[in-house]
């Protein structure tokens, strides 16, 4: 069916949603941070993204960011944020994404929301891009 990548720094959470979206027929890659999960992007584009919010090393909202800056098409693919911190409408507005869930999710709901973002393919629209502190002058 589709090529969905899965970033999640909990192993269990990533072990139980892969094993739902391979037995939906999905095809399933899977990585522990959001650096690990650029990588996998490089070397094949795929449908959707399934991200966690906090992890170590590059969290959910700073892959997403690095997805729309390092533009190669990446920008265009539609992101579900995935978590239970509190904010994480806020989180997902300024990622620019409509998909999100809160954990913990029923397998009915997290099977919607691929559908939903796989039917209708909506690329996130980031509100805040990070920016680069000014340069020191003398």
């Amino acid at each position: 069916m589709a090529d969905l990548v899965i970033i999640d720094d909990d192993p269990d959470n990533v072990d139980v949603l892969a094993e739902i979206m391979a037995s939906a027929g999905h095809h399933v890659r899977v990585g522990s941070n959001g650096e690990a999960g650029l990588k996998l992007l490089h070397e094949q584009r795929p449908d959707l993204v399934l991200l966690d919010v906090e992890m170590p090393i590059l969290d959910g909202p700073g892959m997403a960011s690095a997805m729309f800056v390092h533009n190669l098409g990446m920008e265009q693919i539609p992101v579900i944020l995935l978590s239970g911190v509190v904010s994480l409408r806020d989180v997902a507005a300024r990622v620019g994404t409509p998909y999100f869930l809160s954990k913990p999710y029923r397998f009915t709901q997290i099977m919607a929301i691929v559908d939903r973002a796989l039917a209708e393919r909506v690329p996130p629209r980031p509100t805040v891009l990070p920016s680069k502190p000014a340069p020191k002058t003398r």
